[in-house]
C-alpha cells in the first residue's frame, strides 16, 4: 500500500493528461493567487518601501557579499529550521507539517508526470515518501489545531472554532487527510468518493492562496531577511530589543509570544 503509486490506477478512468494538466492549473492557482495578495494588500509594495526607508537611517553600508552570507543564514535557520519560533513544540509542528507538504508536493509531481501509468511503475521511494509526507503534515497540522493554537491553548477556546485565517491550514490537513484515505482505499467502491473530495480539497487549498495564509511563506522569508539587514546596518538601532528576558513582561502577554 505504502509503495504503491497511487495515481496510476487512475489511469484505467482517466487519461495521464487529466492529472498532469490539472497540477499545472494549481501551479497557476498559486501563482495567481499570490500576486492578487501582493498587488490587493500591497505587500510588496509596503515591504520595498519600508526597506528603502530603514536602509536610508542606516548609520553604515551593507555590501552585496555580506548580504549575500546573510541571505544564506536566512534560509539555514529562519527558513530550514524555523527558528523564528521560540516554543518548542510550535517549532516542531510547523516543521512536521513544512517538510512534510514538500515531501507530498514533490512525490505527487514525480508520480503524476514521470510514472503516470501502471506501465511505467515508479520506484518504491516516491509513493512511500508520499505517504510519509502526507502523514507528517498530519502530525504537525493537527497538533498543532488542536493543542498549540493560542486561541486554544492559551485563551481557552475551542478548537472547533474557525475563521478565516483557518482557511490555509484545515485545506492542507483535509487534502492530505482525503488523499490518505483515497490511497488505502483504492481497492474499495468508496475509493472515487474519497478521490473526489480529495481533488475538492485540494482545488481549496491551492485556489483560495489568495485569501488564506499560503502567500506568507513567500514573503516570511523576504521578511527575516530584511530584519538582519536592518540590524547590520544600524538601521533597527532606535528600536527596543526583543523580549529574550521572560520576567521582562507580565504572563498575560508572554503566553501569547510563546505560541
Amino acid at each position: 500500500m505504502f509503495t504503491g503509486n497511487p495515481f496510476a490506477d487512475l489511469t484505467v478512468f482517466l487519461p495521464p493528461l487529466v492529472m498532469q494538466v490539472y497540477i499545472v492549473l494549481m501551479i497557476f492557482a498559486v501563482a495567481i493567487g499570490t500576486l492578487f495578495d501582493v498587488v490587493h494588500k500591497k505587500s510588496a509594495k509596503y515591504f520595498f518601501d519600508n526597506w528603502r526607508n530603514a536602509k536610508s537611517k542606516g548609520s553604515k553600508q551593507v555590501g552585496g557579499a555580506e548580504i549575500a552570507s546573510m541571505a544564506v543564514q536566512t534560509l539555514l535557520v529562519e527558513v530550514l529550521t524555523s527558528a523564528e519560533f521560540c516554543n518548542a513544540r510550535r517549532r516542531i509542528a510547523h516543521l512536521l507539517t513544512m517538510y512534510g507538504f514538500l515531501a507530498y508536493v514533490i512525490a505527487t509531481a514525480i508520480m503524476v508526470f514521470g510514472y503516470p501509468t501502471p506501465a511505467t511503475p515508479a520506484p518504491a521511494i516516491w509513493p512511500l515518501l508520499w505517504h510519509i509526507g502526507a502523514l507528517m503534515v498530519c502530525v504537525g497540522g493537527y497538533w498543532f489545531w488542536f493543542f498549540i493554537r493560542v486561541d486554544v491553548a492559551a485563551e481557552g477556546n475551542s478548537p472547533f472554532r474557525i475563521v478565516r485565517a483557518d482557511l490555509f491550514i484545515l485545506s492542507l490537513l483535509a487534502s492530505v487527510t482525503l488523499g490518505l484515505a483515497w490511497s488505502f482505499l483504492q481497492a474499495t467502491g468508496v475509493a472515487w468518493l474519497f478521490f473526489g473530495l480529495y481533488v475538492t480539497a485540494t482545488t481549496m487549498l491551492f485556489g483560495s492562496v489568495a485569501w488564506s495564509k499560503f502567500a506568507h511563506m513567500f514573503f516570511k522569508p523576504a521578511a527575516a531577511l530584511q530584519k538582519r539587514v536592518a540590524e547590520a546596518d544600524g538601521s533597527r538601532s532606535n528600536l527596543p530589543a526583543p523580549a529574550d528576558k521572560p520576567e521582562t513582561f507580565g504572563s498575560a502577554r508572554r503566553l501569547p509570544q510563546n505560541y
